[in-house]
């Protein structure tokens, strides 16, 4: 595909301190720097989620002291878990087509903003239809992981993208463990000064104030793209015939729903990520019932489960990027069913085993396996559609929070939940969703089974537009006037 020349004016990441490929995006990962917009971006993006991640799950670890100051049921304090996932359907569903529209740092700091009251009105609740209400609109704000991918897919190229993606996730899905730490410990120290109902009210002071803390920082030193911020980017850019053709925004959304390939990403990240969803939301629960261990003891090992996301799922991320090299999209494809499966298979013998050490070993081995495979899962949403990105994004992003609500409903809801027989099915359903990689077919780069049916630049169009993998040149791209496809 020849690079059209769209505008004269020399961009600005043509300056930039770090390798990039003919759109400016990054074509190397470097976590620890924050010396160029696209290392800044990273930084803003998953601190920004982990806020997010951290308000949402600071709630269960402290449910059993709310329970008994509200007198809340076993069915209400359900229903509620089952709300905050809800509330994030909706938000994430909406958030990319936002971030296409106005940007993903717009986005995340809006969506930020608006939902920090929504968590500092915890210290409100007086019934169980209010701490409902309130967990359903705290759950909107994990819609921030769409902008924080659609961001990192916006300034790194294709062939970092995976381990951005996955480090950037990864690094804020701790804010879920942490959060099982912390609030604890928050509550504790605070009812040594105050009377019991009232300390667990102030504690969530905290994490209403760090929210609006990184919504501020995303505004003032974020970026869009790495030529700027989106209303002085590409989109005030010449384009070209066919972009003004498909540049509308309905015609972007159809474009998303229509491939059925976001739904089947969307279906493996309902039973992956939210898997994970569903353990971080009663996972402390189920050792303090079955086990008898302490409130603090049980937030302690719901933590882990939460802030291995720190490594691996940035792991994943980074297996999806070092099979596209060495084998393609194919490659990309095999290690997301592989890991997906075996994830699925651990959380089945998780609910198999009686022992607490023996529990806790084969936890920790689930939540490796099983948020890896959400990193595999992002490693290859953005190669379904450029330019649906945000779309794509989205829907993958809400797969994760319906699968939660679905799980939650049949497995964990009611008052008489087994909840060994319950992780052992919702292992089941998991690997039984992980067959479902083996559909997944790209024309210009095959599936599982099968090489491409055609290597024709014109087949698969809405995905042709990927970044070169900058395999053996990082800072060359673009080679005999055509942009290399990555897989």
């Amino acid at each position: 595909m020849e690079p059209s020349q769209r505008n004269t004016e020399t961009p600005s990441f043509q300056y930039s301190t770090v390798p990039v490929d003919s759109s400016g995006r990054a074509t190397v990962f470097r976590p620890f720097s924050l010396s160029s917009p696209h290392s800044r971006a990273f930084h803003l993006a998953w601190l920004s989620l982990f806020s997010c991640f951290f308000s949402t799950f600071s709630i269960p670890p402290l449910i059993p002291v709310i329970s008994s100051d509200l007198n809340l049921s076993a069915s209400a304090v359900s229903a509620a878990g089952i709300a905050s996932f809800a509330g994030s359907i909706f938000s994430r569903l909406a958030m990319g087509p936002l971030c296409d529209l106005i940007g993903p740092r717009t986005s995340s700091a809006i969506l930020s903003f608006l939902t920090a009251p929504a968590i500092l009105s915890t210290a409100l609740v007086s019934s169980p239809t209010s701490f409902i209400l309130v967990r359903f609109f705290v759950g909107f704000s994990l819609a921030n992981f769409v902008a924080n991918q659609y961001w990192m897919s916006s300034m790194f190229s294709g062939n970092v993208i995976g381990l951005a993606n996955g480090v950037s996730a990864g690094w804020a899905n701790v804010g879920a463990g942490l959060s099982q730490l912390l609030m604890p410990i928050l509550y504790t120290t605070i009812a040594e000064f105050l009377p019991r109902d009232v300390s667990w009210r102030v504690s969530f002071v905290f994490p209403a104030v760090f929210q609006v803390i990184t919504a501020v920082l995303v505004l003032l030193y974020g970026q869009d793209t790495p030529d700027g911020n989106r209303k002085a980017s590409n989109r005030n850019k010449d384009r070209t015939p066919l972009e003004e053709e498909h540049s509308g925004f309905v015609r972007i959304l159809l474009d998303g729903l229509g491939d059925y390939r976001a739904w089947i990403l969307a279906l493996l990240y309902g039973y992956s990520y939210g898997v994970e969803l569903t353990t971080d939301n009663m996972i402390a629960g189920y050792f303090y019932e079955r086990f008898g261990v302490n409130l603090e003891a049980a937030g302690t090992i719901a933590a882990s489960f939460g802030m291995s996301n720190f490594a691996s799922r940035p792991a994943g991320g980074m297996v999806s990027d070092l099979l596209g090299k060495r084998f393609g999209m194919r490659g990309r494809l095999w290690g997301l069913w592989i890991v997906h499966s075996v994830a699925g298979l651990l959380c089945l013998l998780l609910g198999r085993v009686n022992s607490l050490w023996g529990s806790i070993a084969v936890m920790w081995v689930f939540s490796i396996f099983v948020q890896a495979a959400s990193g595999l899962i992002f490693g290859v949403v953005p190669f379904v559609s450029t330019r649906s990105l945000g779309v794509v994004a989205g829907m993958t992003g809400s797969g994760g929070t319906v699968g939660a609500v679905v799980t939650q409903l049949l497995l964990f809801s009611g008052n008489n939940v087994r909840k060994q027989r319950s992780i052992s099915l919702m292992g089941l359903m998991t690997f039984v969703a992980s067959l479902s990689v083996t559909l997944i077919y790209f024309p210009r780069w095959g599936g599982i089974f099968c090489g491409p049916s055609s290597p024709s630049s014109e087949s698969d169009d809405s995905s042709q537009r990927l970044l070169g993998d900058g395999e053996e040149d990082d800072d060359k791209v673009v080679t005999s006037g055509r942009l290399r496809p990555v897989c």
